[in-house]
Order: C-alpha cells, then structure tokens, then sequence
C-alpha cells in the first residue's frame, strides 16, 4: 500500500509539474508573438478600406423607396413570382 501511494504521489507531481511547464510556455509564446506582431504591425499597417460616399440620387436598383416604403416595382415582381409559382406547382 505505501508502495502505490509513492507511485501517485510522483504521479501527481509530476503532472502539476508538466502543466507549470506547458503553461509557463504557451505564456512566453504568446509575449513573444505580440511583441513580434507590434513591431512588424508598425512596419507593416493594415491598409485602410476607401469610404464610399453615398449619393443623394436615388438609385433605380434599390428595394426601397424614398419614403422608406418597398417600391411598387419590388412588389408587383413578387406578386407576380407567386402567381407563377403557383401556376406551376398546383397541379
């Protein structure tokens, strides 16, 4: 019995030992990867997407009215997607 309660005490030890080890260095690898990153972000900026303007004309494409309301166009091609769809699929 004191034979087995040595072998998990090392057990145990070692374990606690292997994880200090593995959190001490994914610890100093992500330091080492930030300061790596910091320098190089430095040198090398991400570029910085153009802004768009918007114009104050209105598209003929767009869904919606000026208003805010769904544009009659959208409406009267759903309406008549659903006639069709109808057509075809009672039978």
């Amino acid at each position: 019995m004191n034979e087995m309660q040595q072998q998990f005490i090392e057990a145990g030890t070692l374990m606690l030992a292997g994880m200090v080890f593995v959190f001490a260095f994914l610890s100093l690898l992500i330091l080492f990867i930030n300061t790596v990153l910091a320098k190089l972000a430095i040198t090398f900026p991400d570029p910085v997407a153009p802004v768009r303007s918007r114009s104050t004309k209105p598209n003929n494409k767009t869904a919606k009215a000026a208003d805010g309301s769904v544009s009659p166009a959208v409406v009267a091609a759903i309406s008549s997607a659903v006639t069709r769809y109808r057509q075809q699929n009672s039978q």
